[in-house]
């Protein structure tokens, strides 16, 4: 199951004075089961770019197709994509709305008009899944931490049984323990239910860690698409728009114009370590 993205423009207030190109002629493709992250700083079109996915927002040229079907085309069944095609908001105050926590995860398989034993068996099995405890289920979502409410927003769309998961920021305004808590849970996720994740962020630390795929844009355009060794080889160009490689590209680089021969291309702690173990190893320390 792909999603395909053909010459996708978008244009905010199209023909006012107030008109502002969003996305650029954008061609990609999205393939099962991998983990994207998708990268750029604020204005790059990120946002736009994944509200296009699903179809709540209509592009104003191109196309994109679920499964080869346009998905803008008369009489499709929009309800169904989104079922597939799952979006997490950055702000789950988005998206919860009902009084109590299950109710609120309920919502989404009522509406492809499940009976309501599978509608609660769904949401539970997503609660579960997102590892809210129990005692959460019948309290009302704006009772709950920041951290449980993202768990919470992200069941919702769980409960969907969606083929690709789409997280816009999920970890903003979360502490460093929520948001590896989050990211762990994401990857778990991806791992145990083989779908496709595409994480939008800010922190290349994150998408080093966990993204086998990165895609860089830059003013509604991409600007990279690679594999993450791929992109922070990149690091100047990424500096250039705002952006920057993980920080032990950095603490490796500098290693090495000062003399010690590691490679650069280890992107997380556990791998900057063990290159740096090895040079040392080698040496004879």
């Amino acid at each position: 199951m792909s999603l395909s993205v053909k010459d996708l423009t978008y244009i905010y207030e199209q023909g006012t004075a107030m008109s502002v190109n969003a996305l650029n002629h954008i061609s990609l493709e999205i393939p099962d089961g991998q983990f994207i992250g998708l990268v750029g700083h604020t204005g790059s079109g990120k946002s736009t770019f994944v509200q296009t996915l699903n179809g709540l927002l209509k592009p104003t040229s191109g196309k994109i197709y679920w499964n080869g079907q346009d998905i803008h085309e008369e009489n499709y069944d929009k309800k169904l994509l989104r079922a597939a095609v799952g979006l997490v908001f950055q702000y789950p105050e988005h998206q919860l709305f009902e009084t109590d926590v299950i109710t609120d995860v309920m919502f989404g398989p009522k509406n492809l008009g499940l009976s309501e034993t599978e509608c609660r068996d769904r949401a539970k099995e997503a609660l579960l899944s997102v590892g809210l405890d129990e005692r959460c289920w019948t309290k009302s979502p704006f009772d709950l931490s920041g951290g449980q409410k993202r768990r919470a927003a992200i069941a919702g769309v769980l409960a969907m049984k969606p083929e690709i998961l789409i997280l816009d920021e999920p970890t903003a305004g979360l502490d460093p323990k929520g948001r590896d808590e989050i990211l762990n849970m994401v990857r778990g996720m991806k791992e145990r239910l083989k779908m496709t994740i595409i994480l939008v962020s800010h922190s290349m630390d994150d998408v080093a860690e966990y993204a086998d795929r990165i895609i860089v844009m830059n003013a509604g355009e991409i600007m990279m698409d690679g594999t993450p060794a791929e992109v922070f080889t990149h690091s100047s160009e990424l500096e250039e728009i705002g952006l920057s490689a993980p920080q032990m590209v950095y603490i490796l680089q500098y290693l090495k114009e000062n003399g010690l021969p590691v490679e650069t291309d280890r992107l997380t702690v556990e791998e900057a370590c063990s290159e740096i173990l090895r040079v040392c190893r080698d040496a004879g320390y």
